[in-house]
């Protein structure tokens, strides 16, 4: 059975979207009108990602980086060689590598 994608409408709810979405605008996340970032909840690590429309966020998203090739080796290795460019806590940019997949997949 295949999953569907898990989408959470931007509202007043935890986390901050709109703080998260101004942190990410400064790095090299945008990737085919979205902008993406890992979270880690609990023990879980989730490919996330937002996108943004007609002057504020319109939804985000927890990918399954599984069908995009991203391994979780790659989303282990992303947080590992995190810099801190993100100061949401749990929050982490994605790495060179997965932006590359993203790229691939996306920016053609």
């Amino acid at each position: 059975m295949s999953s569907l994608p898990r989408y959470v409408m931007s509202d007043a709810s935890v986390p901050n979207y709109d703080a998260i979405f101004k942190e990410l605008c400064d790095t090299s996340c945008y990737i085919n009108s979205s902008y993406y970032y890992i979270r880690k909840q609990d023990k879980e690590l989730q490919l996330c990602r937002i996108i943004y429309g007609t002057g504020k966020i319109f939804f985000h998203e927890i990918v399954d980086h599984k069908k995009h090739g991203i391994s979780d080796d790659d989303i282990e290795t992303a947080i590992y060689l995190d810099t801190g460019q993100l100061i949401t806590p749990n929050h982490y940019v994605i790495s060179p590598h997965i932006e590359t997949k993203l790229r691939t997949l996306y920016d053609t």
